[in-house]
């Protein structure tokens, strides 16, 4: 048994904002070979998460707020954004469970944010993730500046309270 704790949301948190990607997981399951993979991921603010779907094989993914505030933005398939998804504990949507193929990415709103994931396995680090064609790979010199664009496209549907829920 693994007991989630405020302690350990914390020493999470602080190993992202150490980490050079500004992220970091903690897997609850045993090894990547186990049918259900649970993880919290604790993101922070100029983290840059690559938008992606899983399609090959098609697994579905749930996302669920345990603290601080994150977006779920979900694209077509041309990289426009179809959905912005405020994610936080206590706010009006909590979770999103989705559907496999679904371009998504997800954008860190505030320090110290962790969310819980859970998707099928096996975890294959080969085949988990088809990125999109149209977002630069992370690190590369056009990362940052799309992740800014992206960042500012978030702030001004929350701001102008265009945002599914």
């Amino acid at each position: 048994m693994q007991k989630i704790d405020e302690r350990m949301l914390d020493e999470l948190s602080a190993s992202a904002r150490q980490n050079p990607r500004l992220r970091l997981n903690r897997n609850l399951h045993a090894d990547y070979g186990e049918p259900c993979q649970r993880l919290l991921n604790a993101v922070e603010p100029g983290t840059y998460i690559r938008p992606h779907r899983h399609l090959t094989p098609p697994k579905p993914e749930c996302f669920v707020a345990v603290r601080g505030r994150t977006a779920l933005v979900v694209f077509d398939d041309e990289g426009g954004i179809e959905q912005i998804l405020p994610l936080e504990p206590g706010g009006a949507l909590v979770g999103v469970d989705l559907p496999p193929g679904a371009w998504h990415a997800i954008v860190a709103l505030m320090p110290g944010t962790v969310f819980f994931e859970t998707k099928p396995g096996p975890y294959v680090p080969l085949n988990d993730k088809d990125f999109a064609p149209w977002a630069p790979p992370e690190g590369s010199t056009g990362a940052a500046a799309y992740l800014r664009s992206l960042e500012e496209a978030v702030r001004a549907r929350l701001e102008a309270k265009e945002c599914a829920l």
